[in-house]
């Protein structure tokens, strides 16, 4: 029998890495999330992370902030090793491995309070600009009514 993988959300600001231990993980700001992130920039529901055959993948919720995968804002993407998921403002480095996840402590719930969530983005250096990276944005195999990835959406 395979073991389960593991994966981790690192936040790239420090703090405590949060532990993906369920296949599917709500993420957002709503007390019944499985990973909780009490501030106002993350939606009740903000996105969910599913974890199959291998993969991690990641779908926004409808947030009115956004998910991003390395900068580029996505409605659904996969997650490789050491890409960055941005929640809103606050910024995590994908980890994944072999490996049984550690039991988590109590519930299933990962949860920063106002105070945790604050301490990241005080953290955070000066704001990046929005795509700095010049890497070429993901292209759709096919046309979907909604697009994996959002269009460019700066002003010209």
């Amino acid at each position: 029998m395979v073991p389960p993988m593991r994966a981790q959300l690192i936040p790239v600001d420090g703090g405590p890495p949060v532990d993906l231990v369920k296949d599917l993980t709500v993420v957002g700001r709503k007390e019944d999330c499985d990973v909780r992130l009490d501030h106002k920039s993350i939606s009740k529901q903000h996105c969910v992370i599913v974890k199959t055959d291998g993969l991690l993948l990641v779908r926004d919720l409808g947030s009115t902030n956004g998910t991003r995968v390395n900068g580029q804002r996505v409605r659904r993407a996969a997650l490789l090793p050491n890409d960055q998921l941005s929640v809103a403002s606050l910024r995590f480095r994908v980890q994944l491995g072999s490996g049984e996840a550690p039991p988590a402590p109590g519930e299933f719930t990962m949860q920063m309070d106002a105070g945790d969530v604050e301490a990241l983005l005080h953290k955070k250096p000066a704001r990046e600009p929005d795509d700095s990276s010049g890497e070429i944005p993901a292209i759709p195999v096919k046309n979907n009514q909604l697009p994996d990835v959002y269009p460019d959406d700066k002003k010209r």
